[in-house]
């Protein structure tokens, strides 16, 4: 069992990117890690995608509907939503928090959330966050939602078909991913702006040990930069599943990623568990993106949780 220097657990291996932006060039390895269990594909990426389809064509209203803008449509919408969230962030929070089904085994803090703290709102780390997710986080998702609805519903954003273009529709899906990424990677460095971070982005901050409910506890100001990844779909061709995939994935897969432990969980079953993120919370100035385009090792901010942390440039 490997542990660092404060005696924590953490993975045997380093944290490293994928294998597509490692030479040498590793074709059996890329394809793994594009379609393996675990991978970029198989299960998260294609669970979300049949969740955007599902959305679509079941639980979102018909683009003539959402023509003019109506408390109907856009409640349901705002429901919808929050129903997910508790689905998911609660799921990770039940088994892993409250059940505790994995114990203490492959976390990468000790500790549990933290309690009777002056710094979280009702002085809990779980309902400060659980706060900040529904009440800023799910209203701020739902407004993107809507004003893109609406905009598709008249005609103003550029719109796709899997009948015109098969082969960009499903591009978009492999291409998502990757700008998501990127996209965070920029908006991440700006909050680290001391004034930003101050007084914005040091609410997501307060936990250096996170909990699924931490991944999108955020400041209304976050959210509104968090989910502005979606404004390429008002810009680039695309289909409302399409938004609804990239918008679900920023929404919902924090809680994976906050979780807090180190996968695969629950039987050795489901892959879970961010290191590399959990290293930025950890120690703040390291680790702005995420470990498959290694925007930090080019831009000097990487840290794989190897030795002592220096804050200088890796």
């Amino acid at each position: 069992m490997a542990l660092d220097e404060k005696g924590y657990w953490k993975p045997d291996s380093p944290s490293t990117y994928s294998p597509v932006f490692q030479g040498p060039l590793r074709p059996k390895a890329i394809l793994k890690w594009f379609f393996g269990w675990g991978g970029l594909i198989w299960p998260r990426h294609v669970s979300y995608a049949l969740l955007a389809v599902g959305t679509w064509f079941f639980l979102q209203a018909d683009l003539t509907a959402t023509k003019t803008l109506s408390a109907g449509w856009i409640g349901t919408m705002l429901l919808r939503n929050l129903v997910l969230i508790w689905i998911v962030f609660g799921f990770y929070h039940l088994t892993l928090y409250i059940m505790k089904v994995q114990g203490k085994r492959g976390k990468y803090d000790p500790k549990w959330q933290e309690k009777g703290k002056k710094k979280f709102l009702f002085k809990s780390q779980v309902l400060d966050n659980i706060f900040w997710t529904c009440v800023s986080g799910a209203p701020i998702w739902t407004a993107y939602e809507v004003f893109y609805v609406w905009a598709a519903a008249n005609g103003k954003v550029p719109l796709v078909t899997w009948s015109a273009n098969p082969i960009w529709f499903v591009a978009w899906f492999f291409i998502i991913p990757f700008w998501r990424e990127t996209h965070f990677y920029f908006i991440h460095r700006l909050l680290h702006w001391k004034p930003l971070l101050r007084a914005i982005h040091s609410n997501h901050h307060k936990n250096p040990n996170p909990g699924p409910w931490s991944g999108m506890s955020m400041h209304p100001l976050e959210h509104i930069g968090y989910f502005s990844c979606l404004l390429i779909h008002f810009v680039v061709p695309s289909h409302p599943i399409h938004f609804f995939y990239d918008a679900q994935l920023t929404a919902l897969t924090p809680a994976q990623g906050h979780s807090g432990f180190e996968g695969p969980l629950f039987g050795n079953k489901w892959p879970v568990g961010d290191y590399f993120h959990y290293l930025h919370h950890r120690y703040v100035s390291c680790n702005f993106g995420g470990a498959t385009i290694p925007w930090d090792k080019w831009l000097g901010r990487f840290y794989d949780g190897v030795g002592p942390y220096r804050t200088k440039n890796r």
